[in-house]
């Protein structure tokens, strides 16, 4: 197995704050850099950018719409634009906007969806995006980023800032720890970062599901099964060459979301495999074509097995 993780438990931010001290770092060189927001100021963890460049931070109201139509103008003008609106509105109220007004005029607007996933927890459905993948993967000309730790977060806003293209980028509520990839710390869109190393299985995780399947890592390891954990921060384009790879030198591989199992992640890794006639045990963890139980996000993951004690088991299922 890899190198153990660095975590500098002093260090570790949430992924907005990360994203708003890049974008005010970005903003502070660059007047073409704009935020957009639909009443989500606050829970974007933007109020410090507006208050140090309220020139360059428009708000629509709640108007997810609007928001994405404004952001598609500007972006076309030259501008760069950051949309920010929670995940579960952005994706699902706005995808037409999305899919016309951004994707298809090729407009490289960067859609923040934030609360993503079961942050809102307690919300209930209504407010869960475990969608968006799915309906983004459908979408021509767009790229779907769900960062993994801070390191990530940063990375994939500079990168975003820079593109010609769409880009998505999910972000959750809690504090991320920092994963430390065992061979260096470089980030591509498209290009997954390996942070342990095994050859029993390949855990192949995103976004916030990735530290639950390290922890699950660590507990395999106890039990004799050796896990490579990969962070596949990007859900489109997909990483299909460390995907094959994986699948070549592993026993099973196992995907972790904190999606649907219908259009996400996992369904990604296993039509590449199948179409491309490799076959190795494989399972999906996320949640199932059902409402979703209402409590928190750890609530809700423990329900659905999506931490230490269920990845394992599956795992170990999976390898008998």
């Amino acid at each position: 197995m890899g190198t153990d993780i660095v975590i500098e438990q002093g260090k570790a931010k949430t992924n907005l704050d990360v994203f708003s001290a890049t974008l005010q770092d970005l903003a502070e060189h660059d007047r073409d850099i704009l935020v957009v927001t639909s009443d989500s100021r606050g829970s974007g963890k933007l109020a410090p950018f507006g208050q140090k460049y309220p020139s360059q931070h428009i708000e629509v109201g709640i108007a997810e719409q609007n928001l994405v139509g404004v952001a598609a103008g500007l972006a076309s003008c030259g501008k760069k634009v950051f949309a920010v609106s929670p995940a579960c509105f952005l994706t699902a109220r706005a995808l037409e906007q999305i899919k016309n007004d951004v994707a298809y005029s090729d407009n490289p607007v960067n859609l923040i969806g934030i609360s993503a996933g079961v942050s809102y927890g307690a919300l209930g459905s209504t407010h869960h995006s475990l969608h968006d993948f799915a309906v983004l993967r459908a979408i021509n000309n767009i790229i779907i980023v769900a960062p993994a730790d801070n390191f990530e977060t940063g990375q994939a806003i500079k990168l975003a800032a820079k593109t010609d293209l769409p880009v998505y980028l999910r972000f959750g509520k809690k504090v991320m720890l920092p994963l430390k990839e065992i061979n260096n710390d470089e980030f591509v869109f498209g290009k997954g970062r390996i942070i342990t190393d095994g050859k029993d299985v390949a855990i192949i995780a995103t976004g916030e599901t990735v530290y639950p399947s390290l922890e699950a890592a660590r507990k395999l390891k106890d039990q004799g099964v050796n896990a490579t954990v990969v962070s596949m921060h990007t859900i489109k384009p997909l990483d299909t060459s460390l995907l094959a790879e994986l699948a070549a030198t592993c026993k099973a591989v196992v995907t972790v979301e904190e999606h649907s199992v219908n259009g996400g992640l996992g369904e990604a890794c296993a039509s590449y495999l199948l179409q491309h006639g490799i076959s190795k045990p494989f399972k999906i963890i996320g949640i199932p074509d059902e409402y979703t139980v209402t409590g928190s996000q750890q609530d809700i993951f423990n329900h659905y097995g999506i931490n230490e004690k269920g990845i394992a088991a599956v795992v170990l299922e999976l390898l008998k």
